[in-house]
């Protein structure tokens, strides 16, 4: 699990679309704290905030802190807007969570060693079937990663999920949709391509 990164926010008074625009113009960017039967919170963040964790793995997966006039509640990030043009964030949406409750999430599938892969030595494509995962846990224990190590992994093989051993109070939300994690590709010239050759 990584670690519970705190967010500084404000709150903010100046609501709809032209309060939007005001909080923007006063170089903020303007956001809402939603759920656990709570008033929605309207806050505004300074966008360096939001930039610094943005690009990092797993930004809708990770839990935060979020620390409004020292009132700090864990939220998960559920939507960010941004501009069509710069890519700066234009408006974020939270989802409060309690640490203890269980929540649906999907979290990044990482392929290690697939350099090493006998089926890639062979010729063979690896094939990520999915790039996240949708997994259900407790708030405080969300992993930051799926990893699925490729180093035994033949041509026309995959790794599955009964394969992997998920982190203590981590299942898959549809084990059965998505089962299948990677595969290696065999490449071409495999027997049946030789044979229709012939």
């Amino acid at each position: 699990m990584s670690s519970v990164v705190t967010i500084e926010a404000q709150p903010r008074e100046a609501l709809g679309t032209g309060g939007a625009r005001a909080t923007r113009r006063d170089g903020l960017v303007p956001g809402v704290v939603y759920g656990h039967n709570k008033e929605n919170k309207f806050i505004s963040i300074d966008p360096r905030s939001i930039a610094k964790e943005l690009y990092k793995p797993g930004f809708f997966s990770r839990l935060f802190a979020l620390s409004v006039n020292g009132n700090t509640e864990h939220v998960l990030v559920k939507d960010v807007q941004l501009h069509p043009v710069s890519d700066a964030p234009l408006h974020i949406d939270f989802m409060r969570v309690s640490k203890d409750s269980k929540i649906h999430v999907n979290i990044p599938v990482h392929v290690i060693n697939d350099d090493k892969a006998p089926g890639v030595k062979k010729g063979g494509m690896v094939n990520i079937v999915h790039h996240t995962l949708e997994v259900i846990c407790p708030a405080d224990s969300i992993p930051s990663e799926i990893v699925v190590d490729l180093a035994k992994i033949d041509a026309g093989q995959a790794v599955h999920l009964t394969d992997i051993q998920l982190p203590a109070g981590v299942v898959a939300a549809h084990p059965e949709r998505d089962n299948t994690l990677v595969s290696i590709v065999a490449p071409a010239g495999t027997k049946s391509d030789e044979g229709s050759a012939e």
